[in-house]
């Protein structure tokens, strides 16, 4: 999406203002999210910001002044970007290491093949364009919003493509996230509590959504459920490395008089992401000092989600159609049905 196209004599303070005002309104989110009713749900500030922002950006608008639309779309971008790196500090090496080989290998199969396969379906089947279908199976694939926005920032997506592939993470997340432990304690999952674990981390979308289904059963199975789910966050950077590296294959034509190739579109957050996960695992900051980030981090994420809201609208939302919730029920049942088959082999 390009700059806000907005006539400002000054921009950095229309900037600073749009900024402080998404502050305020995830403030409010934040809020939001810590009531009983919401925390119930499994709903994380992340979702109920995206949630709010649109029906503000739809509905509200005209009550923010036109020139702060440069602050919200920084949010939505430079932020954004940080507040992905900072991300790193909630995994370890030594949680990765902790779960051991089938949480590893779970975690490995099920980003590639969800990955590669909703591309595949979404752009070849159903005919969804590339950045949409990519941007639903990342949701689906890696750390639901979190990766959304992860793989928008690289994509370059308009806002209202991630808004869509944000949708079916709720959707179909909150629907697992209630399901799963539902069929397990019914008996219709046959899995030990610690492959029931493996198998929530391994196939439930957002993390909120993990510890909220797995808390329904024991603290052993929350504790292995959230260690493999953040070693599919792990996996977040060499993904995106990976697509930064395809996306200059794929568009390497000359771009200027010299014959040029474009450069290699490293995300610089997700190195980020990968440094402050290695300073994480060496316990050198102190742990109160990590919690306060962690938490600033959650904030950052959340402004970054309601910017997003904000920029998107629902008549771009409804050019997607029906075919976007089929890759969503699509993705889902190959995590479900995958993902069982996987934890009935390796754990």
């Amino acid at each position: 999406m390009s700059q806000p196209n907005l006539i400002s004599t000054s921009p950095w303070r229309d900037k600073i203002n749009g900024v402080l005002f998404v502050g305020l309104l995830a403030a409010a989110v934040v809020q939001l999210a810590t009531t009983p009713t919401i925390k119930a749900m499994g709903f994380s500030p992340l979702v109920v910001g995206i949630v709010c922002g649109m029906l503000y950006g739809n509905f509200l608008r005209g009550t923010m002044p036109a020139e702060w639309g440069f602050g919200v779309h920084f949010t939505a971008r430079r932020v954004l970007r940080v507040a992905v790196a900072f991300y790193g500090l909630n995994i370890s090496v030594q949680q990765i290491i902790e779960v051991g080989l089938p949480g590893i290998l779970m975690s490995f199969v099920i980003v590639l093949s969800v990955l590669i396969l909703g591309t595949l379906i979404g752009t070849k089947l159903l005919k969804i364009d590339r950045d949409t279908a990519m941007l639903t199976a990342a949701g689906s694939a890696i750390c639901g919003a979190a990766a959304v926005l992860a793989f928008e920032s690289t994509l370059k997506a308009e806002p209202h493509k991630s808004a869509v592939a944000v949708a079916t993470v709720v959707l179909f997340g909150t629907f697992s996230m209630f399901v799963y432990p539902l069929l397990f304690q019914a008996g219709w999952i046959a899995l030990d509590p610690r492959a029931f674990g493996i198998f929530l981390g391994g196939t439930v979308h957002e993390v909120a959504q993990v510890v909220a289904s797995a808390s329904n059963i024991d603290a052993a199975t929350t504790e292995v459920a959230t260690i493999v789910k953040m070693t599919r966050v792990a996996l977040l950077v060499p993904v995106l490395l990976v697509l930064g590296f395809w996306l200059q294959r794929a568009g390497a034509t000359p771009t200027d008089a010299s014959g040029a190739k474009p450069k290699l579109p490293i995300p610089w957050f997700a190195i980020g992401f990968l440094v402050l996960a290695l300073i994480n695992s060496a316990h050198i900051i102190p742990a109160p000092v990590l919690q306060a980030l962690r938490t600033l981090d959650i904030f950052m994420l959340t402004m970054a989600m309601t910017a997003l809201g904000i920029e998107t609208r629902f008549a771009n939302m409804r050019k997607a159609g029906p075919r976007v919730m089929v890759l969503g029920v699509i993705l889902f049942i190959l995590l479900g049905l995958g993902g069982y088959a996987l934890v009935k082999l390796i754990a």
